[in-house]
């Protein structure tokens, strides 16, 4: 097993707690049967899947800058979050991409070290380590849930219905950015740290009702610097472009309901660009796909839902392997910085004042590159995606052969090495 000691940041003022305490009962107000019999909170209800082309409706509740900011600015004056994140200096690094620098020194303190497995992009939920449910319901801002009616509407108050498990938008404590919040689909569920269809579909739809291209939705898999093992999206607001919104693109591939499919180029990271579709649950569906193909078939990666959900980057990544092997450069490794979704995009989150003095298009480019696959593994991991496309189709048992054959030749599930180091790691060559 590959496991590197890693120092996760603090998503909730409540994961620091002991086992121990854990177990005699919090008496905290969670979300566990400790604590929700007869728990309210406020829920946000949105229209089902709608036509992505058709204009959107101006809803009577504006989402992003009334409600999700609001309810984030009021945790704030009550003192949740670990640091201000508005204090934190940000630039944007001189240099054709426009990469965002931000040296955020709260994020490097107060952490506790971990063991954390990432050569299985799928793993088993544990209960017993940190998970959202643990969370205090004043960290909740609100239930995001679908409804039957032609609008959305907000309740201050509303049951929690533990037997449908509701989705919820949490603080991120230790925020990267204005508004940065989670997006947890069904949490009472305590899913794995793995995108479904529902679940991506859910975070499409919140990107949908935030209305606001600079309202972005983030997700990392285990292996690509998810620090969770339980199922959840990240989010926050930034008023100017990503660099990997502003890259080139190449059209590779229309598949059906015009969904179409293209890749990134003259950019550091190589991944996919997904928008367009007859409708919204064309495109989640079609990103659903590549998503699990990629779980499946073990190759971390990272999403980034971005232009309110209209368009979707996917984008495998192999830095904890090289990590683990001894590839990256030592002076990388210095930095500290985790090259998850938001660094991958362009939002470049230092944690020393040096790096930040220091920061330029060359040194990012020089970072992201180590996250990129090669081209030749790229191509491996594009022909299995389109492989699986084509076997959901056609749903036939020889294509599922011809996946595995596919995964054997570029290494996915191979004879295990030993790393040496000061940590026993077994990683996937």
């Amino acid at each position: 097993m590959l496991r590197i000691k890693r120092v996760p940041t603090m998503v909730s003022n409540f994961q620091k707690d002991t086992e121990e305490q854990q177990q005699a009962g919090c008496g905290r107000n969670c979300l566990r049967s400790c604590c929700l019999p007869g728990a309210n909170l406020p829920l946000y209800t949105f229209k089902k899947a709608k036509n992505m082309m058709d204009e959107k409706v101006e809803s009577p509740v504006p989402f992003l800058d009334s409600l999700l900011l609001g309810e984030w600015e009021d945790r704030a004056q009550r003192g949740l979050f670990r640091y201000d994140v508005t204090a934190c200096e940000t630039k944007v690094i001189p240099g054709q991409s426009g990469f965002i620098a931000q040296l955020n020194e709260g994020r490097h303190l107060k952490k506790r070290p971990t063991e954390f497995r990432v050569d299985k992009v799928l793993q088993p939920f544990d209960g017993s380590k940190f998970n959202f449910t643990k969370v205090g319901q004043e960290e909740v801002l609100f239930q995001f849930e679908e409804t039957d009616g032609d609008e959305a509407q907000f309740f201050p108050s509303a049951p929690i219905d533990t037997e449908n498990s509701p989705s919820v938008v949490a603080i991120n404590v230790s925020p990267i950015e204005y508004g940065h919040v989670l997006l947890i689909p069904r949490i009472l569920e305590c899913l794995p740290q793995s995108i479904d269809h529902k679940s991506l579909l859910l975070a499409i739809q919140m990107a949908s009702e935030a209305g606001n291209p600079y309202f972005r939705l983030g997700y990392n898999s285990l292996g690509a610097f998810a620090t969770i093992n339980h199922l959840h999206f990240q989010a926050y607001y930034l008023a100017v472009p990503f660099p990997i919104e502003k890259a080139a693109m190449r059209k590779i591939a229309t598949l059906d309901d015009e969904v179409k499919v293209s890749e990134l180029l003259n950019y550091p990271v190589r991944g996919l660009v997904y928008e367009g579709g007859n409708d919204m649950l064309a495109l989640s569906d079609a990103v659903s796909d590549a998503c699990i193909c990629l779980q499946d078939n073990n190759i971390p990666y990272n999403v980034l839902i971005a232009d309110s959900g209209k368009r979707v980057f996917v984008l495998p990544q192999c830095y904890a392997e090289k990590q683990a092997l001894g590839e990256v450069n030592p002076e990388l490794l210095d930095t500290q910085v985790n090259p998850a979704v938001w660094e991958i995009s362009g939002h470049m989150v230092l944690k020393r004042k040096q790096d930040y003095e220091e920061a330029s298009e060359e040194n990012a480019w020089r970072l992201l590159a180590e996250v990129s696959l090669s081209e030749e593994r790229f191509q491996e991991v594009k022909d299995l995606i389109f492989e699986a496309i084509a076997c959901r189709e056609d749903g036939s048992e020889t294509c599922t052969r011809s996946l595995d054959a596919q995964l054997e030749a570029i290494g996915s599930v191979g004879d295990h090495s030993l790393v040496p180091g000061n940590q026993e790691c077994l990683v996937l060559q």
